[in-house]
């Protein structure tokens, strides 16, 4: 299977980019990271500098490999990169790779970006800090099993950061939703769940993404199908929290 190429190069933020042409004649059932692995081997072989890509587990679940495949994030199937497998492409198609854009994703080199901005929103209130006892405790809240599953649905969330790369606004606010939606809906989130919308919200702002216009092009792109539902609970309780409370709110460093 022989594919012409057309790969995002620069060498830093403050550097020129552009798209560069390669050829690779590759086996259709490698995924799409192997790919690009053979490329980097043919590149390093010439003496070349490799093509800088993020990548980790390569099995679906770290969120790292963020590639924006042919105008889509992670490609034409609803799937992370390492998932995609080259026998969805055409023999001789032409793929046009590129890097996550957006201002709240700085670029590092080539394919990777900064998403260290979800590390700072996450550090802002996506946790519980109250004693919440031991796991023979959480066993003996009983908890309905529709609610379960939606706080499950959303933990799913792996923060790869498609749902910004597929927005037009760059906004991040299904990821956000999703981390705060998963504890809002346990019990053992309660006690701090006015208080971490606000700081979640507050953090995400101050990273500078974008704001939600419904568009829904987010959850259609997001590999593991996080529903925009999660933004309704969110604004639901930001509004709430805003109405009600007034906690100092606690922006990470670096922000």
């Amino acid at each position: 299977m022989k594919l012409n190429l057309k790969i995002w190069r620069q060498s830093d933020a403050s550097a020129s980019g552009k798209l560069v042409d390669y050829k690779v004649d590759i086996n259709p059932e490698m995924s799409f990271l192997e790919m690009l692995d053979v490329l980097n081997e043919e590149l390093a072989r010439k003496g070349e500098d490799p093509v800088a890509f993020d990548h980790d587990c390569r099995e679906g679940i770290c969120g790292a490999c963020s590639l924006y495949i042919n105008g889509r994030p992670h490609g034409p199937m609803q799937t992370t990169t390492c998932q995609l497998h080259m026998r969805y492409f055409k023999d001789g198609e032409t793929i046009i790779i590129e890097p996550w854009r957006a201002a709240a994703f700085p670029l590092l080199k080539d394919l990777v970006v900064d998403r260290s901005a979800f590390d700072r929103i996450n550090h802002a209130g996506g946790f519980v800090s109250v004693n919440t006892g031991s796991a023979p405790d959480a066993n003996e809240i009983l908890i309905p099993k529709t609610e379960s599953d939606e706080a499950f649905n959303s933990a799913a969330c792996i923060g790869c950061g498609a749902c910004v790369a597929a927005c037009k606004n760059a906004s991040a606010m299904l990821f956000v939703s999703a981390k705060i939606s998963h504890l809002a809906l346990l019990p053992q989130g309660q006690p701090e769940r006015e208080r971490r919308a606000e700081n979640m919200v507050a953090q995400m702002d101050a990273e500078g993404f974008g704001a939600c216009t419904n568009t829904g092009a987010c959850s259609i792109e997001c590999p593991k199908g996080i529903s925009m539902s999660n933004i309704a609970l969110m604004n639901r309780d930001f509004i709430f929290a805003s109405l009600t409370s007034k906690p100092e709110l606690k922006v990470s460093e670096g922000a």
